[in-house]
């Protein structure tokens, strides 16, 4: 499998607008100027739409961080 996070960054950039964006498994609210929760149901709309994917509401919440979000879509993706 390619290195999702590798395949994040587009959607990433795409999303916030942000050419230059770089997104690493560290990644999260806090860190990227602009993630509020509107952003943040684009983001998980267009990665669910890209990976051919569904989240549950109680996955994303327990989310942290983009590396929780790539580990959370490899136990799907793996199915």
């Amino acid at each position: 499998m390619h290195d999702l996070l590798t395949l994040l960054q587009p959607i990433f950039r795409d999303i916030f607008d942000i050419e230059d964006l770089v997104v690493t498994r560290e990644s999260s609210a806090a860190t990227i100027d602009g993630w509020d929760s509107l952003v943040h149901i684009n983001l998980v709309s267009a990665i669910e739409q890209e990976f051919h994917i569904r989240f549950a509401l109680g996955e994303l919440e327990s989310l942290k961080n983009v590396g929780d979000m790539i580990d959370l879509m490899e136990k799907k993706l793996s199915r």
